[in-house]
């Protein structure tokens, strides 16, 4: 019996954020009889967004586990400290080899996990096996030394393949100088069958617990507090439509998107959004599906960085509408079903208006929109590329 092919991810950490959620899908999803994925994760917790958050608490971790794959970590902090190869002790390559002694495949989460395989090549413990990089932002010069990294490492062949979440994406890298000898795209794809509409009294439930009317327009922005997101666009969006209509709801999620962060409070005061506008900062939540469930609207007010935006296809699948800057590939992500509003806070508040008018028109579009957002398709494009990538290295060989 031929034995299943093995696969292993690096990744920086389990902390919160699209990127991770995207791949451990496709790990998970992928993980079976012909395809043996196991994933090894330099930090153990992450400090990010005046939160701590620690593997054993993250959803991805626990989804990789309960597919039953299995999850090594060198147990480092993740911070906002770039890593560099000579940063790893001799005990965390030695546990590094280990993990990647029989693996067929190397798939690195971004590029800031080459440093450690740059630092398993220069103690000789890289195994000479294909290496694709999975890369899911539209400003790679935001990647400080790692661009650099993986720059050299496509041009020397020691990165395989890049694998993009976006047109964009693929495009920003390689004007950045990242030219791999294989590139691919495969767009990004949700479980539908967990984000899903849920009917009237669920959804009542939801907003009832939350101190939300039934009646009332609900805006949610899924995202963490950093500047890539921009919130004080939203905030100052919220503060125009609100002085407008005193009875829209603003629903926040994310890491940092609580009263308890001081900036946010700042930042909220700043952009003119007053005591009595309902704000509900939530903080992260693992319940997602249904905070989408009881919105009208799932907002994205992001200033660069973005590629393909899980939260405005997650939210459309519960029947909410997207309207979103035009960064990345978000265009094209919602054409059809969603909206596109200028990165200024009139003209965005002009756009919910216009959502909210015709909420019923824009909810039955997102809806019909579902099916071209599931993951399957996702992940048979990547089974396709592992598949192929495993191909081209046997036959080098």
């Amino acid at each position: 019996m031929t034995r299943p092919t093995r696969v292993i991810s690096i990744y920086e950490g389990f902390f919160a954020g699209g990127a991770r959620i995207l791949h451990t899908d496709v790990v998970a999803g992928l993980h079976g009889p012909t395809q043996a994925h196991s994933v090894l994760a330099i930090a153990s917790r992450a400090r990010r967004e005046n939160t701590m958050q620690h593997m054993e608490d993250d959803p991805r971790y626990r989804q990789l586990r309960h597919a039953g794959v299995e999850v090594v970590t060198l147990g480092r902090t993740a911070d906002a400290h770039a890593l560099d190869a000579v940063d790893f002790t001799t005990a965390e390559l030695t546990l590094a080899a280990e993990a990647l002694r029989d693996a067929d495949l190397v798939l690195t989460l971004k590029e800031q996990p080459l440093a450690l395989l740059d630092a398993l090549r220069a103690h000789g413990l890289m195994p000479d096996v294909p290496v694709a990089t999975c890369l899911h932002r539209s400003d790679p010069m935001h990647s400080g030394s790692a661009l650099g990294r993986l720059s050299a490492a496509t041009s020397d062949g020691r990165v395989s393949a890049t694998i993009s979440c976006a047109q964009s994406t693929d495009h920003a890298y390689a004007q950045a100088g990242v030219r791999a000898a294989q590139r691919y795209v495969i767009r990004n794809g949700i479980d539908t069958e967990r984000f899903a509409p849920a009917a009237d009294a669920e959804r009542r439930r939801i907003r009832a617990e939350l101190g939300i009317p039934s009646s009332a327009a609900v805006v949610v922005f899924a995202a963490r507090f950093d500047a890539m997101k921009d919130p004080g666009l939203f905030f100052r969006t919220a503060a125009v439509h609100a002085a407008q209509h005193p009875g829209t709801h603003f629903v926040l999620c994310g890491a940092g998107m609580t009263w308890d962060n001081a900036a946010f409070r700042a930042l909220a005061a700043e952009s003119g959004v007053r005591e009595a506008t309902h704000v509900h900062a939530l903080g992260i939540r693992q319940d997602m599906p249904s905070i989408y469930q009881i919105a009208d609207i799932v907002a994205l007010t992001s200033a660069f960085g973005e590629a393909s935006p899980l939260c405005l296809i997650e939210g459309a699948a519960c029947g909410a509408t997207p309207v979103t800057t035009r960064v990345g590939d978000s265009a094209a992500v919602v054409d059809g079903f969603g909206v596109i509003a200028p990165a200024e806070p009139a003209a965005m508040a002009e756009a919910w208006r216009g959502v909210l008018l015709r909420r019923r028109t824009w909810r039955a579009r997102a809806l019909a929109a579902r099916p071209h957002l599931d993951r399957q398709r996702m992940l048979d494009d990547y089974r396709v590329v592992t598949e192929t990538l495993l191909g081209r290295a046997e036959a080098a060989a």
